[in-house]
């Protein structure tokens, strides 16, 4: 009979799995119904954290994942500006944007 593995904490099935907050996110592991979301809480994370720089990897394919993204950065109050990433850092399958502070996007609020 093997012994129980202790190295990992106990969690319910049930608990949202925690994944680290980096200045990149790949989507390549999410389902297309929850990358807007998924998106939007990352954006959230990495701001409120004081990241200036993100790169969020959605891949070449037709679009779709790459205009999702898109969408979500174009109307978060605190995302400065975005572009293709450079072409050693995933070109038109990656998007940089950069972070500021809420304010500080032309139309938001202030």
């Amino acid at each position: 009979m093997s012994e129980p593995d202790d190295s990992q904490p106990d969690r319910r099935e049930d608990e949202p799995l925690r994944i680290p907050i980096e200045d990149v996110f790949d989507l390549h592991a999410v389902p297309a119904r929850d990358v807007k979301a998924v998106v939007e809480a990352y954006l959230e994370e990495a701001h409120s954290l004081g990241m200036r720089h993100v790169r969020i990897i959605h891949g070449r394919g037709i679009g779709v994942q790459r205009e999702t993204v898109r969408k979500v950065l174009a109307r978060t109050p605190f995302v400065a500006e975005f572009q293709d990433a450079p072409l050693e850092a995933g070109g038109w399958g990656a998007t940089i944007a950069t972070l500021g502070p809420t304010a500080g996007k032309p139309g938001s609020p202030a």
